[in-house]
């Protein structure tokens, strides 16, 4: 579009014969950060889940539930806010605002919602495995959603 010109009208740009040195680093490094945030929170969902039933395709099943309309709406709410920056003339942030749209749509749909879900579900129990040490350090260190569990008191000595 932004090259060759090739439907760049659509959004009120010009072909430029390349694309912005800065916009694929910076559309990528951007898209990357919102990526993690989306995955991050349907994982804690469905390891909710998880941890409550112990059956792991009902906890793929039950995140998304739990997760998907909060994904969704993120989405669709920065995919209008990226949107905006193609309301503007200067080609690189024209670039950019395509790009994250692009990439904040297919991202939530295709992958979030279709590619992780199946994924996990086809691993089943394999999904949550880590290395030994790795679920040491995690039980030891771990952070966790719910408050820790209050320490007996200790008997008085006098």
């Amino acid at each position: 579009m932004f090259q060759d010109g090739h439907l760049a009208g659509l959004i009120g740009a010009e072909g430029l014969g390349a694309l912005s040195l800065t916009a694929p680093p910076l559309i990528i490094a951007i898209a990357f950060g919102l990526a993690m945030d989306y995955e991050l929170f349907i994982l804690a969902r469905m390891r909710e889940a998880r941890e409550r039933t112990g059956d792991d395709r009902e906890a793929v099943v039950t995140g998304l539930r739990r997760s998907g309309r909060v994904v969704t709406c993120a989405a669709l709410l920065l995919a209008v806010v990226f949107g905006a920056f193609m309301t503007g003339g200067f080609s690189p942030i024209l670039q950019i605002g395509l790009g994250l749209t692009l990439a904040v749509l297919i991202d939530a749909t295709v992958v979030r919602m279709l590619l992780v879900p199946a994924t996990m579900a086809l691993l089943g129990r394999r999904a949550w495995w880590a290395p030994k040490p790795l679920r040491r350090v995690h039980d030891r260190f771990g952070v966790r959603e719910e408050a820790a569990a209050p320490a007996p008191p200790r008997p008085v000595v006098r």
